[in-house]
C-alpha cells in the first residue's frame, strides 16, 4: 500500500520517490525526483540550500541535530523580545494589580502555560513528525484541518500584531520612518531567516537572544537607578480575584501559544535523545525569558502611577505605548544610545515571528494533498505577504480590533490541549501506542467525530468563562467583580474538552475501532 502511494506521488509531480527503511519516512534526496513543477522548484531550493522537507516524516538517519542548546535557545530567543515585555505592562494598565500579586500571577500561570510546549516537544525526536501532523493521531485526518485553520489564524495574526509593535518602536526612534516601512523591514528580515528552513531558524535563534538580553539589562539598570519604581500594594476581595484570573489568562495564553508548533523544532533530534533532556531544555528556554521580561515590564509600568503632573513615564506611555514608555526610561539618561537600544528591541520581533512564519507553512500543508505538493518555502513567502497585508492597514486603522481578536482565538489552545492530553494519557497511555506509520493514511486514523464534538464542547465552556471587553460569560461574572468578572475561559475550555472527549472517544473506539 505504501509503495503504491509513493508511486502515485511520483506520477503527480515527483514529490517523493523513495523512503528509508522506516515505513512512511521520506528520504531527503527524494524531493528532487520527477519532472513536475514541484520537483523543479525543489531542485532550485536544493541548490540554494533551502530546506526542502515539509510535513513528511524525517527518517532516523537524517535526524542529526544532537544539540540540546539548539532546542533551548530556540525558545530563549523567541521570548526574549519586546512582545513579552509588553505583556507585563498589562498587569497595571488593564487589571490594576499591585506589584507582588502581579509577579506571583505571572510566575504561576507561566509555569502552567509552558508545560504543554515542553511535553509535546519531546514527540518530535521520537516520531520525526511535525506538531500538526502529530495532531492527526488525536483529531483524525479531517478534524485536524479545523485545528490547522485556527493555527494559521494564530500564526498570521500574531505576526501582524508583533510587526505593528516593532514598527511603532522604530517610529518612536525616528519619526521620519513611516509605520509601513517598519513593518516591511521586520517582515523581510523574518522571511530571510524562515525561507531557508529549520537549520537557519535554529542558527539565528541560537544567537539572537544575546543583544536583546543586554538591552533588557540596560533597561533594568537604568530604571533601577532612576528610583521611579513604585511598590504598588496588593488588592483584596472579589475584584482582586477577577483581576488575577484575567491577567493570568493573558499570561497563560502567551506562554502556551507555542504548543501548536512544539514538535516542529525537534524533529531533527535523534530518536534516542532523552525525553527528559528535551523537556528540560525547552522548559529553561521558555521560563527564563518569559519571567525576566514580564517581571521587568511589571516593574517599569509601576512608574506610571506616580502622582505627578509631569510624569514622563505616563506621558510617554500615553503618547506611544510600549515604545513611549521605554523611551522615557532610556532617552533622558542615555540619549542617542537609548535610541539604538530601542532599535535592537524592535528587531527582536524577528526572533518572535520566526516560529510563526516557519510553522504556518507546515500547517498549510496539513490542509490537503494539494497544499502538501506546494513546497514549504513557497508557503513561507505567501504567509509573509498575507500578514504584511494585514499589518499595514492595522497600524493606523484597526490595531485594537486585531489584538482583541487575537486574544479571543488564543483560547483555542486550551481546548486543543484538553483533547490531546485526554487521548494521550487515557487512551494511548504511552509513546509505544502510536502507530506512527499511519500518519498519512486517513482510513486508519481516528474518524474525528469525538474530537470535533469535544472541540465544540470546549468552545461552549470557553464562552461561559471568557471575559473580554466586548463580552463577559455568565460564569466569568461570578469569578470577579461586575461588570467584567474574572476570565476563566481557558480553564473551562480545557475542562469541557477533556471530559467530553474522554467520554466520546470511548464510544467512537467501540463503533469504529480506530
Amino acid at each position: 500500500m505504501a509503495g503504491d502511494k509513493l508511486q502515485q506521488d511520483v506520477e503527480k509531480g515527483g514529490m517523493r520517490e523513495a523512503t528509508s527503511t522506516e515505513e512512511g519516512a521520506v528520504a531527503g534526496e527524494s524531493f528532487e525526483y520527477g519532472d513536475g513543477m514541484y520537483a523543479k522548484l525543489q531542485r532550485i531550493a536544493g541548490k540554494l540550500h533551502v530546506e526542502q522537507r515539509g510535513i513528511e516524516r524525517v527518517p532516523e538517519d537524517e535526524r542529526d541535530d544532537t544539540s540540546l542548546l539548539n532546542v533551548g535557545t530556540m525558545w530563549l530567543s523567541a521570548n526574549m523580545v519586546i512582545s513579552s515585555f509588553a505583556i507585563g505592562l498589562l498587569a497595571q494598565k488593564l487589571f490594576f494589580l499591585g506589584f507582588t500579586d502581579a509577579i506571583l500571577t505571572c510566575l504561576f500561570f507561566n509555569l502552567l502555560g509552558i508545560l504543554p510546549v515542553c511535553y509535546f516537544s519531546t514527540f518530535g525526536p521520537r516520531f520525526g513528525l511535525r506538531q500538526m501532523v502529530l495532531s492527526r493521531f488525536w483529531f483524525g485526518w479531517h478534524g485536524v484541518k479545523l485545528i490547522a485553520l485556527f493555527n494559521v489564524l494564530a500564526c498570521l495574526g500574531w505576526s501582524s500584531v508583533n510587526c505593528i509593535v516593532g514598527a511603532q518602536l522604530i517610529h518612536a526612534v525616528n519619526n521620519d520612518v513611516p509605520g509601513f516601512a517598519g513593518i516591511l523591514i521586520i517582515a523581510f528580515c523574518t522571511l530571510g531567516v524562515c525561507f531557508f528552513g529549520y537549520r537557519v531558524v535554529h542558527a539565528y535563534e541560537f544567537w539572537s537572544w544575546i543583544p536583546t538580553f543586554i538591552v533588557f539589562l540596560i533597561i533594568l539598570g537604568t530604571f533601577a537607578h532612576s528610583g521611579a519604581f513604585v511598590n504598588i500594594p496588593m488588592g483584596a476581595g472579589t475584584s482582586e480575584m477577577g483581576s488575577v484570573l484575567s491577567f493570568g489568562s493573558v499570561i497563560y495564553g502567551f506562554a502556551t501559544g507555542w504548543t501548536s508548533y512544539a514538535a516542529d523544532y525537534t524533529v531533527y533530534q535523534p530518536k534516542n535523545q532523552s525525553r527528559w533532556k528535551v523537556f528540560l531544555a525547552v522548559w529553561i528556554g521558555l521560563v527564563v525569558p518569559l519571567l525576566f521580561t514580564e517581571f521587568l515590564g511589571i516593574a517599569v509600568m509601576t512608574a506610571t502611577t506616580i502622582n505627578d503632573g509631569d510624569n514622563r513615564y505616563m506621558l510617554g506611555y500615553k503618547a506611544s505605548g510600549t515604545g513611549g514608555l521605554l523611551a522615557a526610561v532610556l532617552f533622558p539618561p542615555l540619549g542617542g544610545f537609548g535610541k539604538f537600544c530601542l532599535v535592537v528591541l524592535a528587531l527582536s520581533i524577528v526572533a518572535n515571528n520566526c516560529p510563526n512564519i516557519y510553522s504556518v507553512a507546515l500547517t498549510m500543508q496539513v490542509l490537503g494533498h494539494w497544499t502538501q505538493r506546494v513546497p514549504r518555502f513557497i508557503w513561507t513567502a505567501l504567509g509573509t505577504c498575507v500578514y504584511i497585508a494585514i499589518a499595514i492597514p492595522g497600524y493606523t486603522h484597526f490595531e485594537a480590533v486585531l489584538e482583541n481578536f487575537m486574544n479571543f482565538i488564543g483560547y483555542w489552545l486550551a481546548i486543543y490541549e484538553g483533547i490531546a492530553f485526554s487521548d494521550h494519557f487515557i487512551y494511548k497511555r504511552s509513546m509505544t501506542a502510536y502507530n506512527v506509520e499511519i500518519y498519512d493514511q486517513p482510513s486508519k486514523l481516528p474518524p474525528s467525530i469525538a474530537a470535533i464534538f469535544a472541540f465544540c464542547c470546549g468552545i461552549a465552556g470557553m464562552i461561559t468563562g471568557m471575559s473580554q471587553v466586548w463580552y463577559v460569560g455568565p460564569i466569568a461574572l461570578h469569578a470577579g467583580e461586575a461588570p467584567f468578572g474574572g476570565d476563566v475561559g481557558f480553564e473551562l475550555g480545557f475542562a469541557f474538552a477533556f471530559v467530553s472527549y474522554t467520554v466520546a472517544r470511548h464510544f467512537e473506539l467501540r463503533y469504529f475501532g480506530r
